[in-house]
């Protein structure tokens, strides 16, 4: 999709109202609830700026991944979704699960952990299986984000977030994604990330944490 195609037929149908392209921040997701807590905390901060997802605007081909970390590929993503749209600036983040035991695995490659991209039933089992002769003392582990901000004029500003915890030994809660049900964090103990509600996952995040970085840059 061409910028003259976004300028002429996205920008006008976008929640039913037009948007000010030299006022919009195009989030390079499909996914609202992503959506939503990045405008949450970067609005703050950008109060002359309208968030949008890329996936809102139209159907664009996912940039292939090709970065040796989360920063790599935070990047490659804002800078292909700024690359499809008219706008001044983008962002985009990539964050995955990161085990101390299995020297930082999955990592980058969370998604597709065990061979087929986002099938979460399948890498939760292909990590308790690589686990499990591992003791509970050394299953620790963290969530990471990068989130990147590009500029049209070449600026970058990119926020790193941890969140620390640990791996369980089987899925508990029914609430959140991907290892959310195995992984245990430190800031809300006795419960997994899956048992936690929505803005008690947000408060303790990784992406919230990358977010909170990325505000204090902005600020200068």
């Amino acid at each position: 999709m061409t910028h003259a195609k976004i300028g002429s037929v996205a920008l006008g149908s976008e929640g039913g109202t037009a948007l000010d392209p030299e006022h919009t921040v195009v989030v390079a997701t499909g996914n609202a609830h992503k959506l939503t807590e990045i405008e949450a905390i970067l609005s703050k901060v950008m109060p002359e700026m309208r968030f949008v997802a890329l996936g809102d605007l139209g159907d664009f081909p996912e940039p292939e991944e090709t970065g040796a970390n989360f920063r790599d590929n935070a990047l490659i993503k804002a800078l292909a979704a700024l690359d499809e749209t008219p706008f001044p600036a983008a962002i985009a983040d990539d964050s995955g699960l990161c085990v101390d035991a299995l020297e930082g695995a999955p990592g980058i490659y969370s998604a597709r952990y065990a061979g087929e991209h986002g099938n979460d039933a399948k890498n939760n089992a292909k990590l308790l299986d690589e686990l499990k002769e591992v003791p509970k003392e050394e299953r620790t582990a963290r969530f990471h984000s990068s989130v990147a901000l590009v500029y049209r004029d070449g600026g970058v500003l990119i926020g790193e977030g941890d969140c620390e915890g640990s791996i369980g030994f089987e899925p508990r809660g029914e609430n959140g994604f991907g290892y959310d049900p195995l992984f245990w964090p430190i800031d809300s103990p006795g419960m997994t990330m899956a048992e936690l509600t929505p803005a008690q996952k947000n408060a303790i995040s990784h992406r919230f944490h990358a977010l909170e970085a990325l505000s204090e840059q902005i600020k200068g």
